[in-house]
């Protein structure tokens, strides 16, 4: 079976195009091409990711994406006699009406190739920002029309856990198998702090959630605070490595919010808060006192992190830990929750290597190839901001 998937619930597009076979619970799969392109600079005069702007870009690069996607996978050939029908692109055209450009651009790309050897077509549609996912939805939607090939729909958040899983010596070929359970998942990004407790395969149950701030929101904001540009979060823990590396002296403290709650839920609006006060109270911190700060912040977060995956591993007698999403390429946070693993004994650790941490289109086709998902009528997938990965269970 072979599988395209696209990607557009933030501000990167991805696809990418796998082959995949399943036995049992075990998913073998190649990866045949894999496109990406990020926004992160057009955002950053904004400080964040402005939605309106995210969907733009989007339609402006998914036929330039799918061209070279199908290019790298020997898909992309050329017909002198159109297969699309006129009929085919009267309904594209209807789907597309809000992006005249990108139906233009497509259908001139769609009229002189030849409908490529896949079998599915996946799609994330939620959770993430509404805009960019319905421009993805609509160009899959495009796509189904054009090439008969039915549409499977995917949770983003389930990609992360896929990506995880997907053991690799080559980055080409990949196998992902049940994990011993109950398995944990720690999902920790730009938009989201969540712990998944996995009793039965596939099977998500959310136990614990941030109330305010994503992890990944928090440390974009103590970093714009500091004087960085978006996204400034990369920039935090390398600048809490070189303080760790220098010996700095800590002259700040900051608060570990909700650490001792009894609960697994995360806050960290009052973590950058207190960034904030620091930062007023020495009004132009020299390059030393920022890596002092960013330390003490990547410190308080990551203790927090580690706290509450702790409570849950012990409270639900985990066998695994899953760690994935953009936050888990820090290197810090991977490597003090791979030591609390060490706290138990034959527990497994899972975290994506770092080019699969971040949004991407193989974890989407990876989710996708682990459901080995039957075809969703076009009309029934729909973009959902807020869809939760339990949504994604079996009913």
């Amino acid at each position: 079976m072979k599988i395209l998937a696209i990607e557009t619930s933030f501000d990167e597009a991805g696809l990418a195009i796998i082959e995949y076979e399943q036995k049992g619970t075990t998913t073998s799969i190649e990866v045949l091409s894999d496109t990406l392109f990020s926004q992160a600079e057009a955002h950053e005069e904004y400080g964040g990711v402005y939605p309106t702007l995210a969907k733009q870009i989007h339609a402006k690069n998914l036929v330039p994406l799918l061209t070279q996607t199908l290019e790298e996978a020997n898909l992309h050939i050329t017909t002198e006699t159109t297969e699309v029908t006129s009929d085919s692109l009267l309904k594209i055209q209807t789907v597309l009406e809000r992006e005249p450009e990108m139906f233009a651009e497509l259908s001139g790309l769609l009229v002189h190739i030849r409908k490529p050897d896949i079998d599915a077509i996946a799609i994330t549609h939620g959770p993430g920002l509404e805009p960019a996912l319905w421009v993805g939805i609509s160009f899959a939607k495009a796509l189904s029309i054009a090439w008969d090939i039915p549409l499977t729909p995917v949770n983003h958040m389930e990609g992360h856990v896929a990506a995880a899983l997907a053991i690799s010596n080559t980055n080409k070929e990949f196998v992902i198998q049940e994990p011993q359970l109950p398995a944990l998942a720690l999902l920790i990004s730009g938009a989201h702090t969540e712990l998944i407790l996995i009793k039965k395969w596939l099977d998500y149950e959310k136990i614990g959630s941030t109330r305010d701030d994503a992890i990944g929101e928090a440390y974009d904001k103590a970093a714009r605070l500091l004087g960085f540009p978006y996204p400034g979060g990369p920039k935090i823990s390398k600048l809490a490595q070189e303080a760790r590396g220098e010996n700095l002296l800590q002259p700040y403290s900051l608060p570990r919010p909700m650490l001792t709650t009894n609960d697994f839920d995360f806050s960290f609006s009052g973590l950058k808060t207190a960034v904030r006060n620091i930062v007023q109270s020495i009004e132009a911190p020299t390059d030393e006192q920022k890596k002092q700060i960013a330390r003490e912040f990547d410190d308080a977060a990551t203790e927090v992190l580690v706290a509450k995956t702790k409570s849950a591993i012990e409270e639900h007698a985990v066998q695994t830990l899953i760690v994935s999403g953009g936050v888990a390429a820090s290197k810090y946070i991977r490597e003090n929750l791979e030591n609390l693993t060490k706290e138990y004994a034959d527990m497994r650790f899972y975290v994506p290597t770092l080019d699969l941490a971040t949004d991407n289109g193989r974890m989407i086709a990876f989710a996708a190839a682990i459901h080995d998902s039957p075809a969703t009528p076009a009309e029934e997938i729909l973009a959902n901001g807020n869809l939760s990965i339990e949504s994604e269970s079996p009913r």
